[in-house]
């Protein structure tokens, strides 16, 4: 609604992982640089974990634009909620293969083939798993035992887990001790300061085409940030509520009260 009244060319505050309004603050820039050196140096495994709606699937979708001219295969499981077949086909599906049978050997013997025949095209391949903390104890260690996919040289796969911080305490437990010496890198993304969430808004409002209209009073911003502790997600939410009750007062700013009331709305 508001939209048009503030001549925006898009909706600044959709809550969908969109990289165009990925805003790398410290820990972003920290994070997406871990992503980068994991896949550069064939680490193997590589964790990111953070609290909900903190930008890891953003990053991780900015991750796969960057490396989108690159030689590399990707297969992307986003419901990881998977039996260990299901997670084999999925895998090789991703990768462009037909699975061949509904055997989980016959399966594995096919991905082993077709890893081997992109890695001879000159490619790598990455696995990313997306809201991993929902595996269980034998599909995590079911992807150790794909790590083994090998050359005498190389890993076959190198395989991303992002999840919420139930994840990092699952791999401390004893049953993936393993799993967990094989984690190279890993990164956990912290929530934006108070600083972080005025420019986070200001960023996004600029690249939805905002020039000084509309604005966030820092009292705004300040009441923004005491009730979303940072977390981009629930910062989206809020500005879009709190820039709706600008729009109906035909206000330029939006202000602390215009926040309040979207808290309310919102129940935050």
């Amino acid at each position: 609604m508001y939209q048009e009244f503030y001549s925006l060319r898009e909706m600044p505050f959709h809550i969908t992982p969109d990289p165009k309004f990925l805003y790398l603050s410290p820990t972003h820039q920290e994070a997406l640089q871990h992503l980068r050196y994991g896949i550069q140096e064939k680490k193997g495994f590589i964790v990111l974990t953070g609290e909900v709606g903190c930008g890891k699937t953003t990053l991780c979708r900015k991750m796969l634009e960057e490396i989108d001219d690159h030689p590399i295969e990707t297969a992307l499981i986003l419901n990881p909620r998977l039996s260990e077949t299901e997670l084999l086909q999925a895998i090789l599906r991703d990768l462009g293969a037909t699975p061949e049978s509904a055997s989980h050997a016959a399966l594995l013997e096919q991905l082993n083939r077709h890893c081997l025949g992109l890695i001879a095209e000159g490619k790598d391949i990455v696995l990313i798993i997306d809201e991993s903390q929902n595996m269980g104890f034998e599909a995590l260690e079911h992807l150790r035992l794909l790590s083994n996919l090998e050359t005498n040289t190389r890993k076959l796969l190198q395989i991303i887990l992002i999840g919420q911080p139930e994840l990092k305490a699952k791999l401390q437990r004893e049953q993936l001790r393993q799993l967990r010496q094989r984690v190279l890198v890993f990164y956990d993304l912290r929530p934006l300061t108070r600083e972080e969430t005025a420019l986070y808004i200001q960023h996004r409002l600029m690249l939805a085409g905002a020039n000084g209209r509309p604005s966030f009073t820092p009292w705004a911003v300040r009441k923004i940030f005491r009730h979303t502790k940072g977390v981009p997600r629930l910062v989206n939410s809020l500005c879009d509520k709190a820039l709706l009750a600008a729009f109906v007062r035909s206000a330029n700013q939006v202000t602390w009260g215009d926040v309040r009331r979207a808290v309310r709305e919102t129940s935050l």
